[in-house]
């Protein structure tokens, strides 16, 4: 996020400061330059992603004033406002859940798939099961076990402990003679994110679904129920 940030800084200075565009000083930065900034961001981005990308821009402002590189705090009082009704997420259903996961096409990934299918169920990003392994599956319990790969190192409740039904069992299988083989086995986030969009299409639900859905969703809390066997298939 903080690169995005200064790549959406960098194409702000050539638009509207282009003498400014490969260098500028800090205290060329200034409360008016910041309203434009602003500006800017929520022209290139719609709902909450101008906010984040100008949060991180924040951070590292305050990382220079603190260096006593910058003497004044030019975001000080510039917000970026966000439409509430612009951060209303699309999510899934438990129906729809159950009409993605009854959806198969030509030439579909089933690592993306049980994937998917796994996070909706677990609230799991998609850095954390990119890298799950059957050694973070306690089968005698039926727990999966593992450290959250944001906050790992960084604080003291990374850990994380999900308890697993039948369906969810079935989807990660017997694990191997090599328990540190990945789970799942899956490609780029970008690739990923292109195929469960693509899923999305095929099974006639019209919504805007990305990966990290699956993190947010009330229906991770459907976790509960224990009829998961199906999508396993």
């Amino acid at each position: 996020m903080v690169q995005i940030a200064l790549s959406r800084f960098k194409d702000f200075l050539k638009e509207q400061y282009p003498m400014n565009e490969f260098s500028i000083k800090p205290e060329l930065i200034t409360k008016e330059m910041m309203e434009q900034f602003v500006t800017y961001l929520q022209s290139r981005s719609v709902g909450e992603g101008a906010k984040s990308i100008y949060q991180r821009f924040k951070k590292v402002i305050r990382y220079a004033i603190d260096h006593d590189v910058m003497l004044k705090d030019p975001c000080k009082s510039v917000t970026c406002k966000v439409d509430s009704q612009m951060l209303r997420k699309d999510v899934l259903s438990p129906e729809e859940i159950q009409k993605l996961a009854a959806c198969h096409y030509d030439n579909e990934n089933p690592n993306v798939r049980r994937a998917f299918i796994f996070c909706l169920y677990c609230g799991l990003r998609f850095c954390d099961v990119k890298d799950l392994t059957y050694k973070n599956v306690d089968y005698a319990n039926r727990l999966l076990k593992f450290e959250q790969s944001k906050t790992k190192g960084h604080s003291a409740s990374s850990g994380v402990v999900i308890p697993l039904n039948d369906g969810l069992l079935s989807i990660i299988g017997e694990a191997p003679v090599d328990k540190n083989c990945l789970i799942f086995n899956l490609p780029t986030y970008e690739s990923c994110c292109k195929s469960v969009k693509r899923w999305v299409k095929r099974a006639g639900i019209d919504k805007h679904i990305s990966w990290h859905t699956a993190r947010h969703g009330e229906f991770s809390f459907l976790l509960k129920f224990k009829h998961l066997q199906f999508f396993a298939a």
